[in-house]
């Protein structure tokens, strides 16, 4: 693309920044007012509604700074921490480009121009969206090594076909991804913290283990901790693996069959038996151990605490809370039976998917589910979702999908029969049948719709009678 085609925007003008100056001083402040009007009106941004206090620069990285190789252009990576009140301060990857002119399909990703620092002059923009840098970050991906802060990580086997173009997909909520070609797709994670993310370390080891039920990854790229090298485990930033063209989302393959009132139960059993060998192969490759007594009741009570927090927050919610309240004392009681009650066998923790549902798996062409995005509910703690737990709780979130899909189109019958049909085919595989485990699954299927009751409260209100007909329906369960 020429400069001809790029729009100049009002700012002071100046020189491009020289390559290999310090970048620290004059840059945050004038990122400062830049931010503070366009992170609040990102999907990603965990923070929406509450004042930004301050920000902090944690890490700043040219991975080509302007006046280089790219002529004006720049991309710059960084990592910084935002304080609001009544809550832990975040840190959120950012990629900008850096150019004079903004083409006219750039506008709506652009921050502004820059007053003062080092990249006064230039306008700032959400690089994701520009193909040039887009196309760039794939090529720094293909070769392994460092860019100060930054490791860039590859598979051997990974091979990178040339011309693969870049496109932002619209999929994403609380990430952004880019695909390219037909070949991988890059999840960059916006909102980060020490330690491994699961989608990387799961499906590498699902992947590694030779499991067909994932998208390997092939490539990754991750940020030194910014207190030091001492400190604590690196930053997850980015992974780039398989794309599956022509797949389907479970979410809308159910959400069709609802309307006609079909018969989506094979599909159904077929992805009941993808999550048992998913569970199978995570845990041949990594550890298992069983649950005693007293963590299931910590569990117990961790449930019930929530309960409590969200009859206090949604009135809806009170009416059941007493009834909901004995599927937990249930789970406590077997914890302190050893588990009696919860189920043939003792109760084994493991890593799982952590936020199963049903778009979050994908039917390809040739029928095969594969499952996706195991990095946990994004909202918990990062040292929470790489938590070891039972796998029953991946098989409730998956029932309440069905039941989601059913409900939004007021068809409930149709969500016990393709329940009944997923824990059939997680039984054929696994050789325990969900259903045989009634005390771990009501309870774990009461604290993920009390979960949602929440959140539809705060996010989507007219959606909150999905949840409140479910926890109706389990307050009455003996």
């Amino acid at each position: 693309m020429s400069d001809s085609s790029w729009t100049r925007v009002p700012s002071t003008p100046s020189a491009p920044p020289a390559p290999g100056r310090d970048l620290v001083p004059g840059l945050l402040r004038s990122l400062d007012p830049l931010l503070r009007g366009w992170l609040p009106r990102q999907r990603w941004f965990a923070g929406k509604g509450l004042p930004i206090g301050r920000f902090g620069l944690a890490a700043a990285t040219e991975l080509v700074p302007p006046g280089g190789r790219l002529g004006p252009l720049g991309l710059l990576h960084l990592l910084v921490d935002v304080e609001q009140p009544g809550r832990a301060p975040d840190c959120y990857q950012l990629l900008l480009g850096a150019h004079p002119l903004l083409p006219p399909a750039l506008v709506r990703a652009a921050l502004g121009p820059a007053v003062g620092g080092p990249y006064d002059g230039l306008t700032l923009y959400d690089a994701p969206h520009d193909p040039r840098l887009a196309a760039l970050l794939l090529e720094r991906l293909r070769l392994p090594g460092r860019s100060g802060p930054l490791r860039f990580t590859a598979e051997p086997h990974a091979e990178f076909p040339p011309g693969l173009a870049p496109r932002v997909s619209t999929a994403e909520q609380s990430n952004t991804s880019l695909v390219y070609g037909d070949a991988y797709i890059l999840k960059l994670f916006r909102r980060v913290s020490p330690g491994t993310n699961p989608d990387l370390e799961l499906s590498l080891a699902l992947a590694r283990a030779g499991s067909t039920r994932v998208a390997e990854p092939v490539a990754w790229f991750e940020a030194d901790d910014p207190r030091g090298p001492d400190a604590g485990e690196p930053f997850t930033l980015g992974v780039l693996q398989r794309y599956l063209p022509g797949s389907q989302d479970g979410w809308a393959l159910a959400l069709a069959s609802v309307e006609e009132d079909g018969d989506f139960r094979a599909e159904a059993a077929g992805l009941g038996r993808a999550t048992a060998e998913v569970h199978a192969s995570l845990a041949a490759a990594l550890p298992v151990r069983p649950l005693g007594g007293p963590a299931l009741e910590r569990i117990a009570a961790g449930m019930a605490r929530r309960l409590d927090e969200t009859a206090a927050e949604v009135p809806a919610v009170r009416p059941y809370a007493g009834a909901l309240r004995a599927a937990f004392d249930d789970l406590a009681k077997a914890g302190a039976g050893g588990a009696a009650g919860a189920g043939p066998g003792q109760v084994l923790v493991q890593r799982i998917h952590g936020d199963l549902h049903l778009g979050q798996a994908l039917r390809g062409p040739d029928g095969a589910w594969v499952l996706i995005d195991f990095e946990g509910e994004p909202a918990r703690p990062l040292a929470e979702r790489r938590r070891p737990a039972p796998p029953v709780q991946d098989v409730a979130g998956m029932l309440r999908s069905f039941d989601y899909a059913a409900h939004h189109s007021g068809n409930g019958p149709w969500a016990a029969r393709h329940r009944d049909a997923f824990c059939s085919g997680y039984a054929e595989v696994a050789g325990l049948d969900p259903r045989d485990q009634p005390v771990l699954i009501r309870a774990f299927e009461t604290d993920k719709a009390v979960y949602e009751a929440r959140y539809e409260a705060r996010h989507r209100p007219a959606w909150l009678p999905i949840p409140l007909s479910a926890l109706a329906r389990l307050a009455s369960t003996p």
